[in-house]
């Protein structure tokens, strides 16, 4: 699996929220109203995250993650980095989507124009 983070998945992220609440597996998943044999696999890295937003807001609430929170985002970034796939908020605004390439050249070590750096920084200092 991807790292949802620079230095956990989502399923090492999902379950150290979940043992920093003092959670048992069972209680999150009478939470969630999720099947326990499903979240130790999502845990353990076998299984995917799930993309399905309802499904992660039922989980971020069952850890009792606060709506628009740096653990929220994170929470739901991990899900969509281990799927390989951008964030679908960050993919509706579209001076963001328009920088994107920019962002892609900077990670490949790519030496993008400073006119696309300046427009990247002001974006993300607006955001």
């Amino acid at each position: 699996m991807k790292n949802g983070t620079e230095s956990e998945g989502f399923g090492t992220y999902l379950k150290s929220l979940r043992l920093d609440r003092r959670i048992t597996l069972r209680e999150f998943c009478r939470r969630a109203s999720a099947d326990p044999g499903n979240i130790s696999r999502i845990e353990r890295g076998v299984w995917p995250p799930p993309q399905d937003r309802s499904i992660l807001v039922r989980y971020a609430s069952a850890l009792e993650l606060k709506e628009a929170s740096d653990e929220w985002y994170k929470f739901f970034d991990c899900a969509a980095a281990d799927c390989g796939i951008i964030p679908k908020d960050i993919m509706e605004d579209d001076e963001v989507v328009k920088v994107l390439p920019v962002l892609f050249r900077t990670l490949r070590r790519e030496k993008p124009s400073e006119e696309d750096l300046d427009r990247l920084v002001d974006k993300l200092r607006r955001s």
